[in-house]
């Protein structure tokens, strides 16, 4: 097994995000892995959790991540988070990523949850699974 690609995975997913236009002009720059200091945007991605299993055959190292991209917004209702859920499934779907380590295999929509997290917080999150090889 190999987690060697995370970091790479992570930041080729963030820069393809911010890069996106259907995405930035729902949320700008508002993505985020850790969540700034002071007031938050009402409406904004996080980028981070994931479950990593290994992918590694006789040809080399490589693993599946399942990683999580979660919009939150504080308007009422969902309707605002699932658009930007959709834009950012559409921006990933098939993503052709350059990984500053490794190749991204592919990448696809495997699932997503949406919730009340409070009387005024709503959250998207969506698992994407990308298989990655270490070369």
């Amino acid at each position: 097994m190999s987690y060697a690609n995370a970091a790479a995975l992570q930041a080729a997913v963030y820069q393809h995000l911010l890069a996106d236009a259907a995405v930035s002009a729902r949320v700008g720059s508002d993505i985020y892995d850790s969540l700034p200091s002071g007031p938050l945007p009402d409406l904004y991605l996080t980028l981070g959790a994931e479950k990593v299993r290994d992918a590694s055959d006789a040809l080399g190292t490589g693993a599946w991540h399942d990683l999580t991209v979660a919009v939150i917004t504080e308007q009422s209702g969902f309707h605002a988070a699932k658009e930007v859920a959709v834009a950012v499934s559409d921006a990933l779907q098939d993503a052709d990523l350059m990984l500053d380590r490794g190749r991204l295999v592919g990448l696809r929509f495997l699932r997503a949850q949406a919730k009340r997290e409070s009387a005024t917080v709503r959250r998207v999150e969506m698992t994407f699974r990308a298989r990655v090889e270490d070369v």
